[in-house]
């Protein structure tokens, strides 16, 4: 929506642009840019995380902004009146079309994020985009392919990934603290699940251009169950809280012992819902040994799922995290802490030298790739593996069964299985 554009325009369709017509003519890369020019950035919902990856990045040239709520983009205009002269619009779509941007910040609904995504690289824009890189398996693996075809910069917003916490961790346990770790713990409190699908038609609100919203997915009506935040625990729009949360946990295992694809994976949790994501699940991730490290079996829990030990008062209480268990010790962490246990068998311990550097920010690394090429740590290439691995453990629930993963051929060798790799696009949102 161009700024000072009306509301009915604001509200009109544009599905006739037609997704797979105008993104097959893409420009060229964007050239490189010095440290000290500014970036011209779009960003994509300036609401929620929306805003706060605005935030994030919002010390460059914001030349565009877009949301499918009108209120959205007035009250996020009205909070930041240096973003006043960006261009205003309600389709993604029709963004893409602004010459002037470099790059684009991605934060909507999972079930848009790999059309956002591919459409931007496929025009040689650099994209930062939120976790789960993509809503569906096959998704991912378009976006690395793509990602690395196209040379552009890139980073997934597992924001944590630049704490410093998480850097002692990685440190301590590939300094052997805690011995050879076979078996790791990942939690999260609380899940999401939508139900059965409302049957009642409440008016669309005047500010919301709900087609737009529903993007690639197959048209339903509106209704708040969906949005704005409760979309996460529908299977058309999101995966439930493995999706939401596991990247932002499961990242610290990835990063410590390069794990990538799992080699099986298998689920449980409530009887499977066709349309609503699982209000608690327990998950098997199987890593086959690597060079010197040995099988890996990490499990995921949410809802009011916690591994045995807490049941068994061997840890100390502990909220949502991680759990390494190794041949001489156990490593707790979360998102801003971590201890060593028993406490009383670490007493004398001497940390290993700090040798992974503090990062400059989650954002900055981004802006800084897009400008001078150089890397970022959670790049498509690294996070996508991981994206991957977390969306199989809704295949395996959804499948009802143990499945193994070839990460080469990108199958399970398993039809019922691999209908859920994928997922149905509405008419014209084909990727």
């Amino acid at each position: 929506m161009a700024s000072g554009m009306n509301r009915r325009t604001f509200l009109k369709t544009t599905a006739a642009a037609g997704f797979g017509v105008w993104v097959a003519d893409r420009a060229s890369a964007q050239e490189s840019k010095s440290p000290a020019e500014k970036l011209n950035v779009a960003v994509v919902a300036v609401q929620g995380q929306g805003k706060a990856n605005l935030k994030g990045v919002k010390h460059q040239n914001i030349v565009a902004l877009c949301d499918v709520d009108e209120k959205n983009l007035d009250g996020v205009v009205k909070e930041f009146p240096e973003l006043e002269k960006a261009q205003r619009y309600a389709d993604w779509r029709k963004m893409l079309e602004q010459k002037d941007i470099d790059a684009v910040v991605i934060s909507t609904p999972d079930h848009v994020h790999a059309h956002a995504t591919i459409a931007a690289m496929q025009l040689g824009k650099h994209v930062y985009c939120e976790k789960p890189l993509t809503h569906s398996v096959s998704e991912c693996r378009k976006v690395m392919e793509i990602a690395k075809r196209q040379k552009v910069a890139t980073q997934m917003g597992t924001q944590i990934h630049a704490v410093d916490n998480y850097r002692r961790v990685v440190e301590l346990l590939q300094a052997g603290a805690i011995g050879t770790v076979r078996r790791i713990h990942v939690w999260v409190g609380g899940g999401f699940a939508g139900g059965d699908r409302p049957t009642d038609t409440p008016p669309v609100p005047p500010n919301l251009n709900w087609d737009l919203w529903i993007g690639p997915a197959p048209f339903r009506p509106y209704h708040p169950k969906y949005m704005p935040f409760v979309w996460r625990g529908w299977w058309d729009f999101g995966g439930g809280k493995l999706a939401d949360m596991a990247c932002h946990h499961m990242d610290l295992s990835h990063w410590a012992y390069n794990l990538r694809f799992p080699q099986t994976i298998e689920s449980e949790g409530p009887p499977v819902h066709p349309e609503s994501c699982p209000i608690w699940q327990i998950v098997h991730f199987h890593y086959a040994a690597e060079g010197d490290r040995p099988p890996i079996h990490l499990t995921w829990y949410h809802g009011d799922k916690k591994p045995a030990e807490f049941a068994e008062k061997k840890l100390p209480k502990w909220d949502d995290g991680s759990l390494f268990v190794g041949d001489k010790g156990m490593l707790l962490a979360n998102y801003g802490g971590h201890k060593l246990w028993p406490e009383e068998d670490f007493k004398d311990y001497k940390r290993p030298p700090q040798t992974i550097a503090k990062s400059i920010g989650h954002h900055n690394e981004w802006i800084k790739g897009c400008k001078e090429g150089t890397p970022t740590t959670c790049n498509f290439e690294y996070s996508g593996a991981l994206a991957e691995t977390v969306l199989l453990g809704n295949v395996a629930y959804r499948s009802g069964k143990k499945i193994s993963w070839d990460s080469v051929k990108g199958t399970t060798g398993d039809a019922e299985a691999d209908q859920f790799l994928k997922r149905e696009y509405r008419k014209g949102w084909e990727l």
